[in-house]
């Protein structure tokens, strides 16, 4: 077993140097990982970008577009045969339709390939041709990317910090009940051990739905092909003394250190640690909308995150020789149309705020990092409404729901966003002077210019970050 790993990691890394030699000297490949907590937007943002780039009458902010360099975009097969193309078209149908809706969200990984020809810029543009530069666009969960904290833990030590972290959570309260009548130390019995997980895997959709974003393990939500195998049951379990080799604890053990070797490390393995640009989709306004809880559980969410990633600047050595690190990460507050736009620099410095300690981290090791707020697809327009003797920024569109159009007056962000972070680290149960609100819009009608794609807010500013020093 010991020879079968190094070998296995020996033919890795001649794949991987192999690959990144092929890349450095001929055609460069930017491997964009896309990843983002629950209902943050990731499939509309994939949709979205590669539609901008494929049409860039609104990529302004994306210099190679707006200097007229990239010459052509097209889609191409991926390179991973093994890895499920990431439906595009039928997304953008969605979207752009006569009836436009939101696609579905993202369920397991997938992967597209999107080839610009460019023509060099400076004093390379008289001596070179045009060059065809592949962004492979990976899209993941956000559930799986938090299942990387798992490596590092015991079954112990995460049922403990588990059962500690849901106690004064309503939506555990089933589980709580339930694992009161168990004795890990006793014998295994499978029917108990898939009601124990079947229970914990509905405490995880519904804190999910509350808006927290420490849902692991992951793929109890999104289980795919490994729906109700040994791996996925099991749940977090109070201590046992000696527990027996027959014993409840000893089997949630035994499979909780399965779901990390066979579920956890091939995912790293395969696909994660080739990422060298990465962003992370988060929707503030759901979590600030939900209370001080879930805005703190987002930031330690965040910080989980990136210390999953191997952050640093790739010199051509250190590429070349000891493989690819995450060079550029961009922390994105999406559904920024939600907003007026006179509420967008608030929203970034929450974003900001947010994510310091993440931030911090990854620039000490030497990526960049970078926070804003954007939409992906603009749903709304702007108006001014009059209430109460006051004007009010407000955004209209249609809702979700009814499909009627409204007029939406969110509440006002603070300019501070220690007014919002300090009580969610204080533990507050409510905002004290706001009562913050969303409305869930559906997609405008969109009848589009030839050369334009959809319009966005900002998606071309987060281009440029993360993509435009390779065009």
């Amino acid at each position: 077993m010991v020879f079968s790993s190094l070998t296995d990691g020996v033919a890795r890394g001649v794949e991987t140097l192999g690959d990144t030699v092929s890349e450095t000297f001929f055609e460069p490949v930017i491997r964009l990982g896309v990843t983002g907590l629950a209902r943050s937007g990731k499939t509309v943002f994939i949709t979205s970008l590669v539609a901008n780039l494929l049409d860039r009458g609104r990529m302004g902010q994306l210099v190679a577009a707006s200097e007229g360099r990239i010459e052509a975009a097209f889609l191409q097969p991926q390179p991973d045969d093994t890895v499920p193309r990431f439906d595009y078209e039928t997304h953008l149908a969605a979207l752009t339709g006569p009836e436009p809706h939101w696609p579905d969200s993202t369920r397991a990984i997938s992967e597209l390939r999107l080839s610009l020809r460019v023509r060099p810029s400076g004093l390379l543009s008289g001596l070179q041709g045009p060059r065809t530069v592949h962004l492979d666009i990976v899209d993941y969960p956000g559930e799986w990317l938090l299942d990387l904290g798992l490596l590092d833990k015991s079954f112990a030590e995460w049922s403990r910090e588990v059962l500690a972290r849901i106690e004064p959570r309503d939506e555990a309260d089933a589980y709580r009940a339930a694992v009161r009548d168990v004795d890990p130390a006793g014998d295994l019995d499978e029917v108990q051990a898939k009601g124990l997980s079947a229970t914990f895997t509905g405490y995880l959709h519904a804190a999910r739905g509350a808006g927290y974003h420490d849902c692991t393990p992951g793929r109890f939500l999104l289980p795919g092909d490994l729906d109700g195998s040994p791996v996925l049951t099991f749940a977090p379990l109070p201590e046992a003394e000696r527990p027996g080799r027959r014993s409840l604890w000893r089997a949630f053990e035994r499979r909780f250190e399965a779901y990390k070797s066979r579920v956890v490390k091939p995912f790293f393995r395969d696909h994660f640690s080739r990422i060298d640009r990465q962003v992370v989709l988060v929707d503030a306004l759901g979590a600030i909308h939900a209370g001080p809880r879930a805005v703190e559980d987002m930031r330690a969410g965040l910080a989980d995150i990136l210390t999953a990633f191997r952050p640093g600047r790739n010199a051509f050595l250190t590429r070349l020789l000891l493989g690819k690190r995450v060079e550029k990460i961009l922390f994105a507050a999406t559904k920024a149309d939600h907003l007026h736009h006179t509420q967008h620099p608030q929203l970034t410095a929450i974003m900001e705020a947010l994510t310091g300690d993440a931030s911090d981290r990854a620039q000490f090791a030497g990526a960049m990092t970078q926070a804003m707020s954007l939409a992906s697809l603009r749903a709304t327009t702007e108006e001014q409404v009059r209430h109460d003797g006051r004007e009010l920024d407000c955004v209209r569109g249609r809702l979700l729901e009814t499909g009627r159009q409204a007029a939406f007056y969110p509440g006002a962000l603070p300019d501070d966003p220690a007014q919002l972070l300090g009580p969610a680290r204080q533990g507050a149960d409510a905002w004290l002077d706001q009562d913050y609100q969303v409305m869930k819009f559906a997609p405008a009608p969109l009848s589009l210019r030839a050369g334009d794609g959809p319009p966005h807010i900002r998606l071309d500013r987060a281009a440029q970050f993360l993509i435009g020093d390779r065009l």
